[in-house]
């Protein structure tokens, strides 16, 4: 039995389980690793800046693409966060979740021991399961390390929230870059919170799954890569639309957000068929009530340990 199907079959337990009722925000993160439980947060040198020739129809200038240049292009803007679901803007660095995602960070640097990962896209099966609520915060706890520079991409071009939640404006953005409207750095924006850059859904789009699917993004991502240690993409729901499935094929590895006693695991189980194997890193357990709680973060630590030697399924 696989790591990721036992985290689907916890959730689906939890499910089952539950009396009904609001669940808070905590996390619990179960990210599958290949070895031995041990968390080793290396701290690769960033890349330099690509030499290879893009694609044509897309000039490249070295001296555009120094990190100067990049403060000097993005948007500087005031943002507002929602403090009570952007945790690591609060000044509260022992807030509630905010070890959890702490322990996801880890967790990610040792997967990155074992394959290429920067790119990593954050999606669930299903609507309103906190896929944007991960992909934001694992972004504020990645900066959070020194001299680390992290894009948060918002590609939920049907459905945006990253933009509300961090406070800011949610245009000029991915969907107008994707319509050859603007260049890289017009969608860039940064806040507060320094070495934190973020691309909004950009303005309303008819065409989604056309635009996603056009190539672009793939050039975004290469034309800016070399910049970044991080890159995380906020998708749609993988079940009711095909764009979480386009979008992961340009990126390193998925991440899929289960809400406890909310996802059923069929559904889950149909989400994590839209990805490759190799590429699906692990699972985020999300809204454990109170109860669970204790629980949930034992059975994280024991599971890590009992089955990070097990082969993939």
């Amino acid at each position: 039995m696989s790591r990721i199907h036992e985290a689907l079959k916890k959730a689906e337990q939890e499910r089952t389980v539950s009396q009904g009722g609001q669940a808070p925000a905590s996390l619990v993160a179960a990210i599958s690793t290949e070895s031995s439980a041990a968390i080793v947060e290396e701290k690769p040198e960033r890349p330099q800046a690509p030499t290879a020739p893009f694609p044509p129809g897309m000039p490249f200038f070295a001296n555009s693409f120094s990190g100067d240049a990049l403060l000097a292009r993005s948007q500087q803007l005031e943002w507002q966060p929602d403090e009570k679901t952007m945790l690591f803007f609060n000044g509260n660095e022992s807030g509630r979740g905010t070890e959890e995602f702490r322990t996801l960070r880890s967790r990610l640097y040792h997967a990155r021991e074992h394959m290429t990962l920067k790119k990593v896209l954050v999606t669930s099966a299903l609507p309103k399961e906190g896929k944007s609520f991960t992909s934001a915060n694992l972004a504020q706890v990645l900066v959070r390390q020194h001299g680390r520079r992290v894009l948060l991409i918002d590609a939920d071009l049907r459905a945006p929230r990253l933009h509300s939640m961090l406070g800011t404006t949610s245009a000029p953005g991915l969907s107008d870059y994707l319509q050859n409207a603007v260049d890289e750095f017009s969608i860039m924006q940064r806040g507060p919170m320094e070495n934190l850059f973020f691309i909004p859904s950009g303005n309303q789009i008819s065409d989604a799954a056309e635009l996603v699917a056009n190539g672009k993004l793939k050039t975004l991502l290469q034309r800016v890569e070399s910049l970044f240690d991080w890159i995380i993409i906020d998708s749609p729901p993988a079940i009711p639309v095909s764009d979480a499935g386009v979008l992961g094929k340009a990126c390193d590895g998925v991440v899929m957000v289960v809400r406890s006693n909310a996802t059923p695991i069929d559904m889950a189980r149909r989400a994590r068929e839209e990805f490759p194997d190799q590429t699906l890193v692990g699972v985020v357990l999300n809204a454990t009530d109170t109860e669970a709680t204790p629980y949930s973060r034992y059975y994280y630590s024991t599971y890590v340990r009992n089955v990070t030697t097990e082969p993939k399924s």
